[in-house]
């Protein structure tokens, strides 16, 4: 069946003289400059803004519901539904556009970084700034690989391209649509460069399952020993600073695959928080924003173009973009063994839950499923100050299919490779947000030193009331008082009315989790209501 993006439209708009194909980064970076996109930071980084939105717009994110994914995707609020008619209409609309455009710039590259499971995929962008986003961020082919990519996926991006909400069914000026009939993502509106990394994690995570490979929403790193960790959890819960650890080497910051022979990353660079960034605290990460590194709402200092970190006039969801090889220890291909330990990572903001807990398999399912959190000021447009949420998977809002089709996945391979599961709490302590402090991420480093050296896998621990976390008794570096969140409350009596609320925060949303076994249901909170 012919699809859209193989007929002479897009063909011929590629071909045209004013479209740059595969520039090298001192070309873009040149462009960019010329274009007036950006700003070059004292250290040679690109610094560019993204105007009214700073970051993902998931209400305006739609799947073509047709023949190929009526019965696949699970149709809601997250994966909204658009008919092809309505997603053709818009892509001959933003072609036109896009004609008229002064230049155009075009990347291949593939998503995935084994061979066996890779996606050939290219990146028309009418930004510049965008392209060296796309180019640093997706995995780059040899010269070699370039003669043959044959590309499979195309991700059309248009900034300044306004939709019409009543004439092209969209939910307001910005769209990100995916097609997975015509092989399409078609985003308008927003300039937020992240709408074209996630869009792509969308893809593969409707592709891979598949052919029998989990994606996840995590980071990953290897030790010494070769021995895999994975890091899951939302934006804004530390996957990018915990996996960028000097002792382990890096295999990637944000999305990845487990295969039948391991895990592979999906990406070929990091996109990593920059708020309050330091040397000190993260030097991998900040030592990695150099010439060919794009920031992307980071305030510079007026006169020396030192980036201000601490700066979130902007936004606080202030980014660098970065590839893999910007980073000393990393994993090349970026490719690994099964994992040997899971940390399932949380930014609570009710200061409730413990540091470390040590998980049962059923208590790993149930909270993979729940992926609790609280959603961090900046990370979606309108959201200000934190929230409770949970987001199936660590990962809800890219998840065409329905998440008990990952949970099974990430079930079977717990068991198969008897993988270790923590979860480990990045949020606060000692009170909720605004009255307690952040924990410390030196605490936190040494938890998950011990959790991935087996230094708590046989450890002594306290099953706590409420939620039925094994919490270990002790852990080198850490005062044992932290570990347990009621102890570091001023008021012990707001803390069981807190852990309480969020206990049934947690029973309310699992509620929709019908097909979960009872094993499974039995292994969250233990505090019902009448």
């Amino acid at each position: 069946m012919s699809t859209i993006n193989q007929l002479s439209e897009l063909n011929l708009l590629l071909s045209q003289d004013h479209v740059h194909h595969q520039l090298s980064v001192p070309h873009l970076v040149e462009k960019i400059l010329y274009r007036n996109e950006g700003t070059l930071t004292e250290r040679g980084a690109v610094q560019a803004t993204t105007g009214t939105y700073t970051g993902r717009s998931p209400k305006d994110k739609f799947i073509v519901r047709d023949d190929v994914t009526e019965d696949k995707v699970e149709w809601g609020a997250v994966n909204q539904p658009i008919d092809d008619d309505t997603f053709v209409k818009l892509y001959h609309k933003v072609l036109d556009y896009l004609k008229d455009r002064r230049e155009l710039f075009v990347f291949k590259g593939f998503a995935g970084a084994d061979e066996r499971y890779r996606l050939p995929m290219q990146v028309l962008t009418e930004f510049a700034w965008h392209n060296l986003f796309a180019r640093q961020m997706f995995i780059r082919p040899e010269a070699s690989e370039l003669e043959e990519h044959d590309t499979e996926f195309t991700v059309i991006s248009a900034p300044t391209f306004k939709a019409d909400p009543d004439v092209d069914g969209t939910n307001s000026e910005a769209f990100i649509m995916v097609s997975f009939k015509h092989r399409v993502v078609l985003i308008g509106g927003t300039e937020y460069a992240g709408e074209i990394k996630k869009s792509i994690f969308s893809v593969m995570n409707y592709l891979l399952p598949e052919k029998n490979v989990l994606p996840m929403h995590c980071s990953a790193n290897i030790g010494k020993e070769g021995d895999v960790a994975l890091f899951f959890g939302l934006s804004g819960t530390g996957k990018t600073t915990l996996s960028a650890d000097p002792q382990r080497r890096l295999i990637g910051d944000d999305e990845h695959a487990w295969s039948p022979y391991g895990v592979f990353n999906i990406e070929g660079g990091c996109y990593a928080k920059c708020i309050n960034l330091s040397k000190e605290k993260e030097p991998q990460i900040y030592d990695a924003i150099h010439f060919g590194s794009v920031l992307e709402n980071v305030v510079l200092q007026p006169d020396s173009h030192a980036p201000d970190y601490d700066d979130t006039s902007l936004t606080e969801n202030t980014r660098a973009a970065y590839p893999l090889d910007h980073i000393d220890n990393t994993v090349q291909p970026s490719i690994a063994g099964h994992p040997n330990a899971i940390i399932f990572l949380t930014a609570d903001a009710t200061g409730v839950l413990p540091p470390i807990s040590r998980l049962t398999k059923e208590q790993a399912m149930y909270h993979f499923l729940s992926g609790y959190t609280s959603k961090l000021a900046g990370t979606e447009r309108g959201i200000t100050k934190p929230e409770a949420t949970f987001s199936a998977c660590f990962g809800s809002p890219f998840l065409p299919l329905a998440p008990s089709a990952y949970a099974e996945m990430l079930g079977e391979k717990i068991d198969q490779f008897n993988t270790d599961v923590f979860l480990v709490n990045t949020g606060w302590s000692g009170g909720a947000y605004g009255e307690g402090e952040r924990i410390k991420l030196s605490y936190t480093r040494s938890m998950i030193h011990a959790a991935l050296e087996g230094e708590l896998s046989s450890a002594e621990t306290y099953k706590d009331p409420v939620f039925g976390l094994h919490i270990p008794t002790h852990c080198p570096g850490v005062p044992d008082e932290v570990l347990f969140p009621r102890k570091t409350w001023n008021n012990p009596a707001a803390y069981d009315e807190s852990a309480k609320e969020l206990a049934e925060k947690f029973h309310a949303n699992f509620k929709k989790f019908t097909y979960a076994s009872d094993k499974i249901k039995q292994a969250g909170p233990t505090h019902h209501t009448n």
